[in-house]
């Protein structure tokens, strides 16, 4: 006569819950980098409300308690992305300050208009740009990143009276004209010659950088 048990014969080990056995497609070499490009290629493609972590533990391989292990939350995500992104814009302090204060305008007008001309560096800063327009915590890290890599370093070379007042004027003046020109494509702004545009700008940013 047969046993009244209702179990099913031997069982295998025990699933443990968690990370995924793939350990070394989990954290292994590199895991950190692959996370951070394809969060990049994530925020993009989907923008930051539509991004997730899991989407980007997916792209990534990974299992996404991981991406949660490097970078914390969402946002925290997005701004080691931003950062990512926005790094060729990091290098203008040193750039747009080597020559002194004389045609700072021009330099620096030249140096973002540049940034945004190049389709590679254009890309990744069109999809922070527009998920910074729409979400409040993308702007905060969007603004946050401006004001500390960017804006504060001009500033603190100026020398002038209301040095930080003057650094925001200038960017409102240049992230403006970029948002204009590249994102919302308003012409014939859109369109017109950078060189135009240039010596449209250059005495206004070098005014408020400068001026009286």
């Amino acid at each position: 006569m047969t046993s009244g048990s209702t179990g099913a014969g031997p069982a295998g080990p025990a699933r443990r819950r968690g990370r995924p056995a793939r350990t070394d497609a989990v954290d292994g070499p590199g895991a950190r980098e692959r996370i951070l490009a394809a969060a990049r290629a994530e925020f993009a493609a989907r923008g930051y409300e539509q991004a997730s972590i899991r989407g980007i533990a997916k792209a990534a391989e990974v299992d996404p308690a991981l991406v949660h292990h490097y970078y914390g939350t969402k946002e925290q995500v997005f701004e080691a992305a931003v950062e990512m992104s926005f790094a060729p814009a990091l290098s203008a302090p040193e750039i747009v300050l080597e020559g002194g204060l004389e045609g700072v305008g021009e330099r620096l007008t030249r140096f973002v208009l540049g940034v945004w001309e190049n389709p590679v560096t254009r890309e990744p800063l069109l999809a922070i740009a527009r998920s910074a327009l729409n979400n409040d915590a993308a702007a905060a890290v969007f603004r946050k990143l401006v004001a500390r890599q960017l804006l504060r370093r001009i500033a603190a070379e100026l020398a002038v009276p209301d040095a930080d007042l003057r650094a925001e004027l200038a960017a409102a003046q240049l992230v403006g004209t970029v948002m204009l020109r590249y994102v919302i494509k308003l012409e014939p702004l859109a369109s017109a010659d950078p060189e135009r545009i240039v010596a449209r700008v250059t005495p206004v940013v070098q005014q408020h950088l400068t001026g009286p």
